[in-house]
């Protein structure tokens, strides 16, 4: 299994709530950013025209644990590795960490779709698309 593709964030005041803790809805927002720079550093997009066609990977599935609580200007690191590769879908799993201690656990699903202007289609991922998937990083 190759190295998890490695990402930072800072944390913002707006990240925060009133205990002054990141609220749980951003670690979200922190997963799908982790998860749009990984495909990035592979040369793709969760939105793109990929061989003459519009290809999209909308998520299906998100979930997190809470480890401990992180607050306003603390840089979490943050790892994204494939945890498994349909073939249709691909699920992430994401690990987060500050100074070296897990605060929380993520994993995202999502499926690969041929766009349309009224609808979307699943299909299988491209070969194309897969070998980047599976790949070293760009």
């Amino acid at each position: 299994m190759p190295e998890p593709f490695r990402t930072r964030r800072r944390v913002e005041f707006a990240d925060t709530d009133m205990a002054g803790i990141v609220h749980f809805a951003n670690f979200f927002r922190y997963m799908e950013a982790a998860e749009v720079e990984f495909l990035r550093s592979r040369g793709l997009s969760v939105v793109q025209v990929w061989e003459g066609e519009r290809i999209s990977f909308p998520r299906v599935a998100a979930s997190c644990d809470f480890i401990k609580p992180v607050r306003f200007e603390d840089v979490v690191d943050i790892a994204v590795s494939v945890a498994r590769l349909g073939t249709k879908s691909v699920t992430y799993a994401i690990e987060f960490s500050k100074d070296g201690e897990p605060v929380a656990r993520g994993q995202v699903s999502s499926v690969c779709c041929r766009m349309f202007d009224r609808h979307i289609e699943s299909i299988p991922i491209p070969d194309s698309i897969r070998k980047r998937i599976e790949g070293p990083t760009t």
